[in-house]
């Protein structure tokens, strides 16, 4: 019987729980720019400013919480806050990076989403909404390098990698409530094709595909919506998208295609991770206690993979089954990503509209600059064009 791996240590001396608290309230507060960001402030923090882990440990650590579905970000930063106080560490520092962008983007909401918002709010949110298509290929074309290089660079293995990010942009285009059994069927596709050569199954860690709640309605429907978002999304934070949108807008009729875009958006300008956008959603379907709810769904499977998870990262990590699953499913999760752009596209219901996203999508695929410029520039050509009058 193999020996357990032993625990990974705990900073000595132990840091204060109220340090954890102010300093991950700080980076909950100053994380705007995606995971990217959200990695180098955890990293300046961790490694060279406090010394708490060693550059190894905070990679070992980044490789990890990429191996896990669900916000990896966040992830990160509640495994380096359980390195440093374990169990209490992981709840406080955790909960710390995460309200304040919930709060925000609560607030936000109720501003968007209220029937009476004045013009010029929903011009800024019809101008920031349009650019999403383009955000959506933007993010899904950054991803394509890694994932091309991690399957091999045979002509078998780049068949299917193609083959794999078809089949996930070809169902979050047609078929989005069952987007998940797709993703989890290239990944599981990927470690049948890789087993003989490296034998190693999918560990438990990952979850199984629970069956659609859409005759449920009510809590229970955005329990799984929101679930979905957080214990079955594999490969990055904007797969949220092709997950949420055809339930939210066409089953439930949570929100119009206009207001989902503009929730994405509201996503991606606040700090913390793009998963927030769930919040929004669940403010549509049942105000201040649904977004906390559909908040709490989303983010608490993240607790629990690192807490369970975290003394047994090093055997994940070496797992070739969890790794054959990841290449698979994270080639679909691609393809799933740009697939959306589809949908979003046919969302925007204004002429007006259309040189506002090739404008953003100029500058996000053509001068490669940041997706948040994008956004409030969008936004402000919004707010522009309601104040003189145009139809928003």
């Amino acid at each position: 019987m193999p020996t357990p791996p032993p625990p990974e240590p705990v900073a000595s001396p132990p840091v204060p729980l109220a340090t954890i608290a102010r300093q991950w309230l700080r980076l909950g507060c100053i994380g705007f720019g995606g995971p990217p960001t959200h990695i180098a402030l955890l990293r300046k923090l961790c490694v060279v400013e406090r010394q708490w882990l060693t550059p190894e440990a905070f990679e070992d650590g980044v490789a990890a919480t990429n191996l896990l579905p669900g916000p990896a970000s966040t992830q990160l930063a509640i495994l380096c806050a359980w390195r440093l106080r374990r169990v209490p560490g992981a709840l406080i520092g955790g909960l710390c990076f995460i309200v304040p962008g919930l709060a925000m983007i609560l607030v936000l909401a109720a501003v968007f989403l209220d029937a009476s918002a004045p013009a010029w709010v929903l011009g800024a949110a019809a101008g920031a909404g349009a650019a999403v298509p383009a955000v959506a290929v933007n993010a899904a074309w950054s991803l394509v390098p890694a994932s091309r290089a991690r399957i091999g660079s045979a002509r078998s293995q780049q068949g299917r990698w193609v083959a794999y990010a078809a089949a996930g942009a070809l169902a979050a285009a047609t078929v989005g409530p069952f987007l998940v059994l797709v993703l989890a069927a290239c990944g599981l596709l990927e470690v049948a094709v890789e087993r003989p050569r490296r034998p190693g199954g999918v560990p438990a860690l990952f979850p199984a595909v629970a069956g659609h709640a859409a005759a449920v309605g009510g809590a229970g429907a955005l329990v799984w919506v929101a679930l979905k978002v957080g214990a079955l999304s594999y490969g990055g934070g904007f797969v949220i998208v092709p997950l949420m949108q055809h339930d939210v807008v066409h089953v439930y009729h949570w929100m119009s295609g206009a207001q989902f875009l503009n929730a994405v958006a509201l996503g991606q300008i606040t700090p913390g991770p793009v998963v927030q956008t769930v919040a929004v959603v669940g403010y549509a379907a049942g105000g201040l206690a649904g977004g906390l709810l559909a908040a709490a769904v989303a983010f608490g499977p993240s607790f629990l993979f690192v807490i369970v998870g975290a003394p047994h990262f090093d055997r994940l990590r070496s797992s070739p089954g969890a790794q054959a699953f990841l290449t698979g499913a994270g080639a679909s999760v691609i393809g799933a990503i740009a697939g959306s752009a589809i949908p979003l596209g046919l969302s925007l219901q204004q002429y007006w509209q259309l040189p506002v996203l090739a404008g953003a999508a100029v500058w996000l695929l053509v001068a490669r600059r940041g997706v948040v410029a994008a956004l409030l520039a969008s936004g402000a050509v919004g707010v522009v064009l309601a104040l003189a009058g145009v139809r928003v």
